[in-house]
């Protein structure tokens, strides 16, 4: 049955593909791939090889720990390196770069940095360590934020006082409305995010497609998926009708999921944020409420998660104009020399749904 399903898959990659080839107009077209999953799928299945030459795929923003600002690690680490604060993270944190070190360096120095797989796994640290000031590194976008913010929410139920978030959410409709906004970019059409837009819905999309004259597309993950989200893109292109497509209806639905969003309105208020390599974007950032400022790590601790500065390493790095699309990561001085997987200096090598790591990785490039 296995093979008989992969077949099947094979013929439909085959027939969407054709379709593709039969109505992509002959000029340069540029879709954005938003999602790091995308950008993983997308290398890891060879879809290039199947597309018309002029039909640019490039990665987009959409990996949180690709636009995890540097100032906000050096804010981690600096929490880190407090005796009596314990630091939790997810582990795809650990290996980003400061600009002078990472949590994975600080772990191994001093042992209080500690990785989870869930928001809620720091209300159990926060109890079983009351001699210790816990702080979760909350990282993500609209997907992860309604876990967020019902920890937050459940430690003021517990009566925590040993807890704080040091918040780094992004949301992703101001990030797709600033490149759209880019003339340099040319952007004709956007692969929107699946589990974003499980949260937020496909509505908030609508609004890039009337005003800047711009095809969007939920997608799914699967070859299948991609390829039958640029065939849908395509059609409204060649129609000249920039709306809203979703090709992910059996997860999204237009108006999202109601209540995740009801719970974020609760614990966060909507402010501009620092995005790594791409500035800072108004209105694409959640911060804690002040009613909830105890629970809020910048505050408790009086650091900054939106610190600038970048260290010379750092601005040898080009993630910014890889996530941009303006190139592809082999032109970046640093790719596959100073910067791999195994010793990564950009976001886009350390994060498994980077553009780097998925070249470097997919493509044979050095020694992966």
């Amino acid at each position: 049955m296995k093979y008989v399903d992969e077949f099947r898959k094979k013929v439909l990659v085959d027939r969407l593909a054709a379709k593709i080839k039969k109505i992509c107009p002959p000029e340069r077209l540029n879709i954005m791939e938003v999602c790091g999953s995308h950008t993983q799928s997308f290398f890891r299945f060879g879809l290039d090889k199947v597309l018309p030459s002029n039909l640019k795929l490039i990665a987009g923003p959409g990996c949180p720990v690709c636009v995890s600002p540097a100032g906000y690690i050096d804010a981690a680490v600096s929490l880190a390196r407090k005796k009596d604060v314990l630091v939790l993270t997810f582990g795809d944190m650990l290996r980003i770069p400061g600009n002078k070190t990472s949590l994975e360096q600080e772990r191994a120095r001093l042992g209080n940095v500690r990785v989870v797989y869930s928001a809620f796994d720091s209300l159990e640290a926060a109890r079983i360590h009351p001699d210790k000031k816990v702080v979760f590194l909350a990282v993500g976008f609209e997907t992860t934020a309604p876990t967020v913010a019902l920890s937050i929410l459940a430690a003021k139920k517990l009566g925590l006082k040993n807890l704080s978030f040091l918040t780094a959410l992004k949301l992703i409709p101001p990030a797709m409305e600033y490149l759209a906004a880019d003339k340099q970019l040319k952007i004709h059409g956007f692969l929107c995010p699946g589990h974003v837009s499980a949260i937020i819905g496909t509505q908030p999309y609508e609004a890039i497609a009337k005003k800047r004259k711009i095809t969007c597309c939920v997608t799914g993950f699967e070859p299948v998926d991609i390829l039958e989200g640029i065939y849908l893109i395509l059609r409204r292109i060649v129609a000249n009708k920039p709306v809203v497509d979703n090709q992910y209806s059996r997860v999204v639905r237009r108006s999202g999921n109601i209540e995740a969003r009801n719970f974020c309105a609760k614990v966060f208020t909507v402010v501009p944020a620092q995005w790594r390599g791409l500035g800072v974007i108004p209105a694409s950032g959640f911060k804690v409420r002040k009613e909830l400022a105890r629970f809020d790590a910048e505050r408790v601790f009086s650091v900054s998660a939106d610190a600038r500065g970048v260290s010379p390493q750092q601005k040898k790095c080009c993630c910014g104009d890889v996530l941009k699309g303006l190139i592809e990561p082999p032109e970046c001085p640093l790719f596959a020399a100073a910067c791999s997987p195994q010793k990564p200096i950009g976001p886009c090598m350390v994060s498994n749904e980077g553009a780097c790591s998925a070249y470097f990785k997919y493509r044979n490039v050095g020694t992966a």
